[in-house]
């Protein structure tokens, strides 16, 4: 992708109506624009980094074994009377009638309409354990958007739920789903603590969101710091093995995280005082369990091993995808702008041509670019007849990970530069040398050719 050839209206200066850097950056960026309060148009850069985030949710849900639907924006109020929600859930709801005076609203979750699909296809417990997920637009009317894609009115989101014969089965499905943020979140370079959280009109008793320190954060939150020493890695998970699971949310539950919503005072106070934290946390997924709520209320029954009708049980478990840009750009950034980890970048690597024209250092340009291409990765090259500092302000800004550099004094002594967007360091090396490096790297992530995932 040739930058000369790109949309990507970069802006000088923050909007004033932009109050967090999350906010700022990408407005700056060029990734997204305001349509309406708390509605974005996604523009390319925005919308390949939500596309990055998507695809690592579908990874991570495939890998746990959960199957993927699509289920409609729109769904009729009855569902919803059935469960008793219709009237209880609030003025976040969008209510709205078609032509015919049918009670409609843009779903703001979809417990209702996934459990109509299941109770309409499954009648035996022998098609159990289930997950069935969406990655979808929701809407919630927001009394006060804000922060951009953080508090916005139209979100993007992974929303999953799960089937269950008993309750000891469905925590062992939420027990899964924990397991598989954790690995979701890694992988897109972000640390996020879960932490026992209220259940809000979702309902519910077991209930863990998973938060994102930085200063910005609505929420406040209270944490052993012992648990931001805890990682996932590379280990291997087997998520049908009950025991296995369950070790690993005992991992990273039983030290002390909470909201203020669920915060104990008393809890809180028998942590050695030097690892008392408070702080702000980003919500970047919740998990939940609320046993047979849905499937009581709305018929959603199974024959079970003694052959009576049992009311499954059900949790849901969502990933704010959208949010996640946000959060990640607050986890990640400097004064210069965004510093994209490798996994979510959306592009690999930047190429600045620093002497657009000059026959060599184009032919040198196209031939690194075609090399990127080679290796199953993606390169912007900045081929803009500009000075240098814009065009390495341009790089800055968009957090490119990775920058190599091109100009005709360099390319006299063999040499390209490569710099890392992370630490500024730049080493001289011959272009070679630097795909090969960009290669190692990615590959490292499991991505481009000869990925390990």
């Amino acid at each position: 992708m040739r930058l000369s050839r790109y949309f990507l209206p970069v802006l000088k200066e923050s909007p004033r109506d932009a109050t967090i850097v999350s906010h700022q950056y990408m407005l700056r960026a060029g990734m997204i624009k305001q349509s309406s309060a708390g509605i974005y148009s996604w523009l390319p850069l925005g919308f390949k980094v939500l596309k990055r985030i998507e695809q690592i949710v579908h990874e991570e849900q495939e890998r746990a074994g959960h199957i993927a639907i699509q289920m409609p924006t729109i769904q009729s109020a009855d569902l919803w009377r059935e469960s008793g929600r219709y009237e209880a859930y609030g003025d976040e709801m969008l209510r709205i009638k078609d032509r015919n005076g049918n009670d409609l609203l843009f779903t703001p979750t979809a417990e209702e309409l996934v459990t109509d699909i299941f109770r309409s296809h499954v009648a035996s417990y022998k098609s159990l354990p289930m997950t069935l997920y969406q990655i979808q637009w929701k809407f919630r009317d927001e009394r006060r958007p804000r922060f951009g894609v953080m508090r916005g009115r139209e979100f993007y989101m992974k929303d999953g739920y799960t089937f269950d014969l008993t309750k000891e089965d469905a925590m062992h499905a939420y027990n899964r789903h924990l397991v598989s943020y954790l690995r979701t979140y890694e992988r897109m370079g972000l640390q996020a603590i879960p932490m026992r959280a209220a259940s809000g009109p979702i309902g519910g008793d077991d209930t863990h969101e998973f938060l994102v320190l930085a200063d910005t954060g609505e929420s406040e939150v209270f944490y052993d710091a012992a648990v931001t020493e805890l990682s996932f890695g590379n280990r291997e998970i087997d998520y049908d093995d009950v025991a296995q699971c369950a070790d690993v949310m005992e991992e990273f539950t039983t030290k002390y995280a909470r909201t203020d919503e669920t915060h104990d005072p008393a809890l809180f106070d028998a942590i050695p005082a030097d690892r008392q934290r408070t702080a702000r946390g980003i919500e970047v997924g919740q998990i939940f369990y609320f046993g047979t709520k849905y499937s009581d209320a709305m018929g959603a029954t199974v024959q079970g091993p003694d052959g009576k009708p049992t009311a499954v049980h059900m949790g849901s478990h969502g990933i704010g995808v959208s949010r996640l840009l946000g959060a990640i750009i607050e986890a990640s950034h400097d004064d210069k702008g965004i510093i994209w980890p490798e996994g979510v970048t959306p592009f690999h690597v930047g190429i600045v041509n620093l002497k657009q024209g000059d026959a060599d250092a184009d032919a040198a340009c196209q031939s690194l670019y075609d090399a990127v291409a080679a290796l199953g990765l993606e390169a912007l090259y900045d081929d803009r007849d500009e000075r240098a500092g814009s065009k390495f302000g341009t790089m800055d800004m968009i957090g490119l990970p990775w920058r190599i550099t091109v100009g005709p004094r360099g390319l006299k002594n063999g040499v390209v530069e490569l710099t890392s967007r992370k630490t500024g360091e730049s080493e001289e090396m011959p272009p070679e040398q630097a795909i090969a490096k960009i290669g190692e790297i990615y590959r490292a992530q499991g991505l481009g050719r000869g990925k390990s995932s």
